[in-house]
């Protein structure tokens, strides 16, 4: 019986000693990781920043931008934190991060209007929305707000080296949204619902006279008014088109329509699209 007894006894040793030893190591663990934390908030704003410009050289974006990403962190509204926010747009831009592009971004132009690489934000955040822009079947949501970023950066900052690109840009995203505009207006069309499809063809002569799509545009519009029985919208619509694009095939079957009813082309001054060609040369 003592002898049972005293294995009992030594089992119950041998767990609670092995318990002591994992609280201890766990501790342990626990100091070392505290440790780890006090030692990495007391490296200097400088020396994480430069590491991180070591790893972004080197090649390593994603180590690069945890680095970036604690200056930002440990050290807020700090000159370092300022050039690190920068840097992690630019990261995520060059590994695809759209989303975290803009909000770094937006970040950035909030805290640093002033700074000189507000343009190059603005510049980033516009290109992550082109790059997502959809097919022209789609909703162009993405496509408005890269052109209205675009258009931010030439208004804010029109000396900047980012702007002439960000003016040609620009150029193509209003491009896709007359595109939408012009498809959406021919769906109209053939369905014969001539004031949808002409509010439709109106936004693009408005909106955007600079895109390849005004041309259509005017002959849509031709053929709408001329559809509805108002001739002399239709008649301005293809004068118009004729003034600025003479030899199009648009304006030869816009002539042509009109013809058919004893028509031609002839400029109304009081429309509204005489009105929005006024002193503006659409080539």
């Amino acid at each position: 019986m003592a002898t049972e007894a005293g294995k009992r006894s030594g089992r119950k040793t041998a767990l609670l000693g092995s318990i002591m030893l994992v609280c201890a190591l766990t501790l342990s663990a626990c100091a070392s990781k505290d440790d780890d934390d006090l030692a990495l908030d007391d490296t200097p704003a400088e020396v994480l920043f430069n590491e991180g410009l070591a790893l972004r050289n080197a090649g390593r974006l994603s180590d690069a931008g945890k680095k970036f990403t604690e200056v930002d962190k440990v050290y807020p509204y700090s000159e370092y934190a300022r050039k690190s926010l920068i840097n992690l747009a630019y990261i995520n831009f060059s590994l695809g991060r759209y989303a975290e592009t803009i909000n770094a971004a937006d970040r950035f132009i909030t805290l640093y209007p002033g700074s000189e690489d507000a343009a190059y934000a603005l510049y980033l955040k516009g290109q992550s929305y082109q790059r997502q822009i959809p097919d022209i079947t789609r909703d162009q949501k993405i496509t408005e707000q890269a052109a209205q970023t675009f258009s931010e950066l030439i208004q804010r900052y029109p000396d900047s080296e980012y702007t002439p690109d960000a003016k040609a840009k620009l150029l193509m995203a209003e491009d896709q949204l007359a595109g939408k505009e012009m498809q959406v207006g021919r769906y109209y069309l053939e369905r014969r619902n001539y004031i949808a499809a002409i509010n439709r063809f109106k936004t693009v002569v408005i909106n955007y006279q600079t895109t390849r799509h005004v041309e259509e545009a005017l002959f849509r519009l031709t053929e709408g008014y001329y559809a509805l029985g108002v001739v002399n919208e239709a008649q301005t619509a293809a004068a118009i088109l004729g003034h600025n694009y003479p030899d199009s095939q648009w304006y030869k079957d816009a002539f042509s329509l009109l013809q058919k009813g004893g028509y031609e082309p002839s400029e109304n001054k009081s429309s509204w699209i005489s009105r929005a060609f006024q002193g503006v040369n659409v080539f």
